[in-house]
């Protein structure tokens, strides 16, 4: 029913920014929480970031903190990730995902819907 297309991955360059994109159709974008996870190489997947439905509020798990910002443009149906101060160890495969619950949640479960991913690669 939902669907999630991620993009604006890349390679770059330590300190250097990204903004990640993460289209939604199909589903009632305006009523779910909305995070991102990363997945990097022989590793689980990590919490990034969560959004509320209305945007108002926002958390981020500590290794990102002061770095990323999530927002979201409901009138697009498409949440953002901006990535500042890149760093190596942030290279993974960064994923979205909606939640119908509302549960705010840095847990993997908690999410209904996940987009296919983008690469974000730093180097030093």
């Amino acid at each position: 029913q939902v669907q999630l297309v991620e993009s604006g991955g890349g390679l770059v360059q330590a300190g250097a920014s990204l903004r990640l994109s993460c289209a939604a159709s199909g589903g009632t974008f305006n009523s779910y929480d909305m995070g991102w996870f990363r997945q990097a190489p022989g590793k689980e997947r990590e919490f990034v970031a969560a959004i509320r439905w209305s945007g108002i509020s926002t958390r981020y798990g500590d290794s990102v903190k002061g770095r990323f910002t999530i927002s979201r443009d409901n009138a697009k149906n498409t949440v953002y990730l901006q990535m500042n101060s890149l760093k190596p160890e942030d290279t993974a495969v960064y994923y979205c995902a909606a939640d119908k619950s509302g549960y705010y949640s840095d847990y993997i479960r908690s999410y209904d819907y996940w987009g296919q991913g983008t690469q974000v690669t730093v180097s030093s």
